[in-house]
């Protein structure tokens, strides 16, 4: 160490050394990863990284060029790289200033389904006192327009959100009066099976532009596995209700997510041709999440993030084989993390934010009136913890952001300065989601070399980065074609 601190010292380099992180990949070439302080990344191998950090560059190669322009390396009275490198944090960071974007309103807690995975408790399908109240409706209107962000998305939730739709209308109806005066960008998410779907309800998502969110686990007999019914066609049922979106207004209005269970994870190749079978162009491939029902499942239903990210990395060869045959799909999670790891722009994407979205970027209205800082922290009510709750809707936005829930997630949120997050290489494309470490570990910082949620992310981002450094350019080609940058 003291050989190695004296040539350092007694160099003549011309650069000096910003602060970078470095993390090792799988294969023989160019195996280590570095991200620089604004995110920035290249792949080097060992003597290169070794002539970096002890200033032994020769200036005249384009590595050395790579590293200056990546805020690496700066010159010393040649220039200086704060203003440069305070543009790019701002904007990896941008979100701060937009306030709550997406305000998420349970409506009902009635459903009409027993999914295995299901992260609320059910309520009956008669009857009206598990809907939210016509007081609550108008109070979270208010919390809603109190909001400082210029976007905003209104997304309905249930139970089974159709079951409830007179509170949908009225809701829907209340803020488009409202924002002829306030002239804000605000699109309407349904979230729902599509099971309950009407004429009514689609001329009246048509006239307001409402876009329909639904669930395709897969193939008919995993879907109705994951999601039974009474009538055990709950598959069948979910796609004429998508036929019926689609007629009436266009491809575009009807997304799909799919929730990925123990015996999903066989049928990775099954799962992502049912998308291509069923026309659409993009599939989330959701991990199960620790809450509610399906904690009380979990030894039936859950599985590591070994076992996931093997999944997933199966899944991922075959959408990209498929875009390379003609049939476009992207996928959800990997079009976030390129879009962190290829531009210095946010996704928006509240469990990817570093300080955390949670009641930053997003708020959950519940049908009681309660108001949560997400919609994992709600579903923990579930499982009998409360402690996240924020307080009343009727309460004004300031003092909802004031409560002592959100102090506490914003300390735990910080990824940057969390111990194992702050000298990780992936610090910028990953998150810090204080709200599943609470939920797995009881504690919003958790022990990160225990954390699922760093586990997952890590080998998802591991795979990603190796992809970006040896795969052909068709493949280089598809993947930009999801972030737009093709």
């Amino acid at each position: 160490m003291n050989n190695l601190l004296s040539r350092t010292i007694a160099t003549d380099a011309p650069y000096q050394l910003l602060p970078f992180n470095f993390f090792r990949l799988n294969g023989a070439h160019k195996n280590i990863l570095v991200t620089s302080e604004t995110g920035e990344h290249l792949y080097l191998d060992e003597p290169q990284l070794d002539h970096l950090i002890n200033k032994r560059l020769d200036s005249r190669t384009s590595l050395y060029r790579d590293l200056l322009a990546r805020h690496f390396i700066f010159e010393p009275n040649v220039h200086d790289p704060l203003p440069e490198m305070a543009a790019q944090y701002r904007s990896r960071k941008s979100f701060l200033a937009d306030g709550v974007a997406l305000h998420i309103i349970v409506v009902t807690l009635r459903c009409n389904h027993t999914c295995q995975y299901c992260q609320v408790s059910r309520a009956p399908l008669g009857g009206s006192m598990h809907d939210m109240s016509i007081e609550d409706a108008d109070h979270t209107i208010e919390r809603i327009f109190e909001s400082t962000s210029p976007t905003l998305t209104v997304e309905f939730q249930g139970g089974e959100a159709l079951l409830a739709f007179e509170r949908i209308e009225y809701i829907v109806e209340k803020i488009s009066q409202r924002n002829v005066t306030e002239q804000r960008d605000i699109q309407f998410v349904i979230s729902t099976t599509l099971h309950h779907l009407d004429d009514h309800m689609l001329n009246f998502a048509s006239a307001h532009n409402i876009h329909f969110s639904t669930s395709l686990d897969g193939p008919e007999f995993l879907h109705n596995a994951n999601r039974p019914t009474p009538t055990r066609d709950s598959y069948q049922r979910t796609l004429n209700g998508v036929k019926r979106v689609r007629d009436k207004m266009g491809n575009g209005s009807v997304t799909a997510l799919t929730t990925l269970t123990r015996k999903s994870l066989d049928y990775p190749t099954e799962i992502v041709d049912e998308y291509v079978k069923q026309g659409f162009s993009s599939i989330s491939l959701r991990p199960l999440s620790p809450y509610g029902f399906a904690e009380r499942s979990a030894k039936r239903l859950s599985y590591t993030a070994a076992d996931y990210s093997d999944f997933y990395r199966k899944a991922l060869d075959h959408i990209i084989a498929l875009n390379q045959q003609g049939h476009y799909l992207s996928e959800g999670l990997a079009s976030l993390f390129l879009t962190n790891i290829l531009t210095p722009f946010a996704t928006g994407y509240v469990d990817l934010r570093s300080p955390a979205g949670a009641g930053v970027g997003v708020l959950v209205y519940n049908y009681d009136g309660k108001v949560y800082p997400s919609d994992e922290s709600r579903m923990l009510v579930e499982m009998g913890d409360d402690q996240l709750c924020l307080g009343s809707v009727a309460l004004p936005l300031s003092e909802l952001l004031a409560s002592p829930v959100i102090d506490s997630l914003l300390a735990a949120g910080v990824a940057e300065s969390l111990p194992g997050c702050a000298d990780c290489a992936l610090l910028h494309f990953c998150g810090a989601d204080p709200i599943d470490h609470y939920a797995r570990q009881a504690d919003p910082i958790g022990h990160r070399a225990f954390s699922h949620f760093c586990q997952r992310n890590t080998q998802l981002l591991s795979h990603l980065f190796e992809v970006l450094r040896d795969a052909p350019s068709t493949t280089q080609n598809t993947l930009m074609t999801w972030i737009g940058r093709h």
